[in-house]
């Protein structure tokens, strides 16, 4: 089977490619790259106008399989990828039951080969039960095909168990994926602590919150020699860091998100009057019924959404390097869930199905980063943080690609997801570039034309 893409921008960032080109496919593997190719093919796409780029890889997805599949499934979760540019996929272990043995990653990893051809990577639990208490066997879940290892969703908040932990995934030569957050210091917050917390009438999640986890975990991996990510990075002192770190050569990657780099605290919508209690403050345990309390839930994520200082900042690490990819930390929650008022409902958004058209929208029509950039953040340092042979196209490589509108101008609409969820702020949203097409192994899995065929 081959197939012929025709007269696309084709955007490398390992071979710091940037030209209009054809490239032939030819069983699943990118055959040749030229000019004006004048070879007969199965099928032929004109992608004039579009940019071809390395299927996106994401480093931060929660599916929820197995035991909460009410709000994602592999199958869901990979089809929204999909749709979202993404070939390849990292899911984290908070599900019930834990990923923290190899009965369980098993289970992931042989249902995502069975399901779907989105490449579904799973993360193992670096705690038992991620509950902070004795490490996991990572080293039989690393022969049964782990890669990274996380305790998304908290931190191991035994310094001496994560001093451990980081000489084992040194040893082992895989990568932390760290969600930083001292525990102590959350205090019931629940947004960013700003002058928004008296306007909504909410308990605030400081910087330190942050800050204080992800210097004590990067002076832990240098002393282990271990390799640390930092997930879903939003303060402007761990952008300091990061940037400081990078200056002495230290092993530490970091990943920032749309939501991050989009919105802030700001943006959260206010409480509506009838909800108000007599002494005027939002009475949010009891806003599931009205409207603005339920899109005020979809603005509720861990990290929260900071300040504006933060915001830029982060922006300019990812211009500069210091943040070295983009990451969406897809959190499907179903409507019930999200539907408990600000307190009680789960932290989290979805993002597979925004992530592209967020970062073009905002990073790359700002002139923030080059559409080449934008591949570099979303495909190629992904794949050098996993160290998997993808985030390329090459000549003798699989055929990973994502075929992309830059030109395209639509509003989000969640009612289209194909999450099995829809906890999102950006529904309305009106925003620049859109997947068309998105190829693994040399087959279509998503064509956005197809969409409503």
């Amino acid at each position: 089977m081959s197939l012929m893409i025709k007269g696309g921008r084709v955007l490398d960032p390992a071979t710091k490619t940037d030209m209009i080109a054809d490239i032939l496919i030819e069983d699943g593997v990118v055959k040749t790259i030229g000019t004006k190719l004048k070879v007969k093919a199965d099928e032929t796409i004109d992608a004039t106008g579009k940019y071809i780029m390395p299927g996106f890889i994401d480093l931060h997805v929660h599916l929820r399989d197995p035991g909460l599949t009410d709000k994602e499934t592999v199958e869901t979760g990979a089809a929204a990828a999909a749709k979202g540019g993404y070939t390849t996929i990292m899911a984290m272990p908070n599900t019930k039951p834990v990923v923290d043995n190899s009965d369980v990653l098993s289970y992931v990893l042989n249902k995502g080969k069975t399901v779907t051809r989105v490449h579904v990577h799973q993360a193992g639990a670096v705690t038992v039960g991620m509950e902070g208490k004795k490490l996991t066997d990572m080293e039989d879940m690393v022969r049964h095909g782990a890669i990274a290892f996380s305790e998304d969703g908290k931190s191991v908040m035994d310094t001496r168990l994560c001093r451990d932990a980081m000489h084992e995934i040194a040893k082992l030569d895989v990568v932390f994926l760290d969600h930083c957050e001292e525990k102590s210091l959350v205090n019931g917050g629940v947004i960013n602590e700003d002058e928004n917390c008296e306007r909504l009438g909410l308990p605030g999640i400081h910087n330190t919150v942050e800050n204080v986890i992800a210097s004590r975990d990067y002076l832990l991996a240098t002393e282990a020699g271990a390799r640390l990510h930092l997930c879903h990075c939003s303060t402007k002192e761990v952008v300091g860091m990061l940037r400081a770190a990078k200056q002495y050569g230290h092993r530490i990657t970091a990943e920032v998100c749309p939501h991050h780099f989009t919105l802030t605290s700001d943006d959260i919508p206010s409480a509506p009057e009838e909800v108000q209690n007599c002494d005027n403050t939002p009475t949010l345990s009891k806003m599931p019924a009205s409207k603005a309390g339920l899109e005020m839930v979809n603005y509720k994520m861990n990290p929260p959404l900071r300040s504006e200082a933060d915001r830029q900042a982060l922006i300019a690490g990812l211009k500069d390097g210091s943040i070295d990819c983009i990451a969406t930390d897809h959190a499907p929650h179903t409507a019930e869930d999200k539907n408990k008022g600000m307190l009680d409902a789960p932290f989290g958004i979805v993002g597979l199905e925004t992530a592209a058209a967020l970062t073009y929208s905002e990073l790359v029509l700002k002139d923030v980063l080059t559409p080449l950039q934008m591949a570099e953040k979303m495909s190629y340092n992904p794949a050098k943080i996993l160290r998997l042979d993808a985030g390329t196209i090459t000549e003798g490589k699989d055929a990973d690609l994502v075929i992309f509108d830059p030109n395209a101008t639509y509003t989000i609409d969640k009612n289209t997801f194909v999450s099995k969820s829809k906890n999102t702020p950006f529904h309305g949203r009106t925003v620049t570039g859109r997947v068309d097409m998105t190829i693994i192994g040399g087959t279509i899995v998503y064509e956005y034309e197809r969409e409503d065929k």
